[in-house]
């Protein structure tokens, strides 16, 4: 036996890890480290999202720095006793194992974390969020002794504006000079709200934060509710996002024992609390005053502003709502200082920014990076480029707010201008990526249909116009556009833009708007070609079974639902196309080597179709030994 020593296993415990089994490996590593009397030389510690969020459950070994990923109940006994009974680390189980005998790979060296600068998600994969304990340890609630003991509310005010915070729920307006409008206001009391609302599909940045570090969002509102004079605070959160509600409600609890939530806090004679409201989901709450009317037990659509919810907000008092990650940095900006955050980023664009990266990427999951950073670093370097040598197409930025940024930007910076200025915005974090295979026209049918059913209804632009938009591109991508189509997407888009009451139906029409932008082609494909290039739209896709590859396996006739494929075993096969459903089941089921069916759409399809008439004729056999 190897000598002892303390090792700790940092297995990820967020919402991904956790739909993977990670509570059960936690488990089954716990016993198995009982059962062989390691107990005083390892343990296991629960962690929130490590952020390689694909290769999970995923667990980290200190001091080793291994990485381990894809983890299964099974591997326990045998890891326990090679690695931590043994000494010996098992290169099978790793994500990166080691290239030369005894050179163990570092974190640090897996391309999807060298890149990556980590502010908000300082903690992540480093501390129980369960144990406030872990936070203190890593200088938490540092910042709220030096505000409360060395610094006024104006002081900190301007300690944030100096440090060029922006909001990271998707507008980017000033943090600083928000709460500068809330302190100024005379009525009380005054109002703090954090948004978790997270509405986004493909979003899950706001939940994973919390799941890993609620601590952090608490201090930062601590710090918000300090400067502007609030002692109430709200974090308005889905009740979908049953983990994080649970995780944030044990660091409330365990920050008001600590001293740190409720009255005369550390002496200082300054009071703040922290309520939990849930919400049932509606994307409109994400947009501030739904927000404010949810809380207040109204039905959640916006109102006109001005006034801005800072002069006159929940309950008609002056109430300041930012992004939870906007209030996770905070903490760093004041114990840091203004001068160290604005050094990182843009001109304009200061600190980093938090993505979930999904889509067509080899490495999906959580990243921070720094402001600045440009598309292709985050796709090919920290993401790992498209699966199976596919060509990138574009990346949707922003949610359904946003917009498609095509191959030709790839090295555009990600900053609030720059992505503005490519017909997208930061929105709250979610980048969709799409390879060849995607069909832009279809995605933009994807978003409106989202915003569609999400609208309030409040106001007609958003409400009938977004109705129209979903009409004509369900028309086209069912291979019955018109002439004229495309003009008028793009003037009821913009019609939509200027005529909108919020920044959601504001926003609505972007990703037609950008898509029209830079796909213009594939729509007029779809329109005037009958024509889906990407052959995804199944109205303007057929298919077909080449007569001189099929070796009439059965396989495709087998496994068709709608019994639309005729043949026998050993003989050409070929498909009904009245019966066809175009599910695609048939090309499936046909086998690699063979691919004897064809997917084709537009012109392609005149050339072939010819194979549907052809009837199914014996292939040849050998001829038989005779006697």
């Amino acid at each position: 036996m190897v000598e002892k020593r303390r090792i700790e296993l940092m297995l990820c415990a967020g919402t991904g890890c956790v739909a993977g089994g990670a509570f059960q490996i936690i488990e089954g590593l716990e016993k198995e480290i009982a059962a062989r009397g390691l107990e005083k030389e390892v343990s296991v510690v629960q962690t929130g999202c490590n952020g390689f969020c694909g290769q999970g459950p995923l667990m980290v070994v200190i001091p080793d720095n291994i990485f381990y990923g894809w983890l299964t109940l099974d591997d326990i006994p045998h890891l326990v006793e090679e690695h931590f009974l043994k000494g010996r680390p098992i290169e099978k189980l790793m994500f990166t194992p080691p290239e030369e005998k005894e050179v163990l790979p570092m974190l640090s060296d897996i391309p999807f974390f060298k890149k990556q600068l980590l502010v908000v998600l300082r903690n992540k994969g480093i501390i129980d969020p369960e144990k406030i304990d872990d936070y203190i340890a890593r200088d938490g609630y540092v910042a709220i002794e030096k505000v409360l003991t060395s610094m006024s509310p104006d002081e900190v005010i301007e300690e944030v504006k100096i440090s060029g915070l922006r909001g990271r729920g998707g507008a980017g307006f000033p943090t600083g000079v928000k709460w500068k409008i809330a302190s100024q206001q005379k009525k009380t009391p005054k109002y703090l709200i954090a948004n978790c609302d997270e509405g986004d599909p493909g979003a899950y940045m706001d939940r994973s934060l919390i799941e890993s570090d609620p601590h952090a969002v608490i201090e930062g509102m601590f710090i918000a509710g300090y400067a502007i004079g609030s002692s109430e605070a709200f974090i308005y959160m889905r009740t979908e996002y049953q983990l994080a509600v649970d995780r944030m409600k044990t660091a409330i609890s365990q920050a008001r024992e600590y001293g740190l939530l409720g009255k005369d806090i550390l002496g200082s004679g300054f009071d703040f609390d922290i309520e939990i409201r849930e919400g049932s989901g509606a994307f409109v709450c994400g947009e501030e005053t739904s927000l404010i009317h949810s809380i207040e037990g109204d039905i959640p659509e916006p109102r006109q502003r001005p006034p801005f919810p800072a002069q006159e907000g929940l309950w008609g008092c002056p109430t300041v709502i930012n992004n939870v990650e906007t209030l996770a940095n905070v903490p760093v900006i004041i114990t840091r200082g203004a001068d160290w955050y604005s050094g990182i980023g843009t001109e304009t664009s200061k600190g980093t920014k938090i993505f979930s990266l999904v889509g067509k990427i080899n490495n999906t999951g959580l990243i921070e990076v720094p402001m600045g950073i440009n598309l292709r670093d985050v796709i090919y370097d920290i993401g790992g480029g498209i699966p199976d040598g596919k060509e990138f197409k574009a990346v949707q930025t922003g949610g359904p707010s946003g917009g498609c940024i095509p191959a030709d930007l790839l090295d555009a910076p990600i900053d609030f201008e720059s992505l503005q200025k490519a017909g997208s915005m930061m929105g709250s974090g979610g980048m969709i990526v799409m390879d060849e295979d995607t069909c832009v026209v279809d995605v933009s049918k994807f978003f409106i249909q989202f915003t569609n059913d999400e609208s309030c209804g409040k106001c007609v632009a958003c409400r009938d116009g977004s109705e129209a938009l979903l009409e004509v591109l369900t028309r086209i991508t069912n291979g019955e556009g018109r002439e004229g189509d495309v003009e008028f997407l793009e003037e009821l888009g913009e019609t939509i833009k200027d005529a909108s009451m919020c920044g959601l139906g504001q926003t609505l029409p972007n990703p037609v708007l950008s898509t029209l932008r830079y796909f213009r082609d594939e729509y007029e494909a779809h329109i005037k070609e009958k024509r889906c290039p990407a052959l995804v739209c199944r109205n303007l896709i057929q298919y077909y079974i080449d007569p001189d590859k099929c070796i009439g396996c059965l396989k495709c006739l087998k496994n068709c639902p709608a019994n639309a494929i005729l043949g026998e075993l050993k003989y050409v096969h070929i498909i009904d196309q009245d019966k066809c459903t175009k599910c695609g089941q048939c090309l499936e089921e046909c086998p690699p080597k063979v691919s004897a069916v064809i997917k084709v759409t537009g012109n392609d399809m005149d050339d072939l179709k010819q194979l549907s008439e052809i009837i199914p004729v014996p292939k040849k056999k050998k001829k038989k030994k005779t006697e």
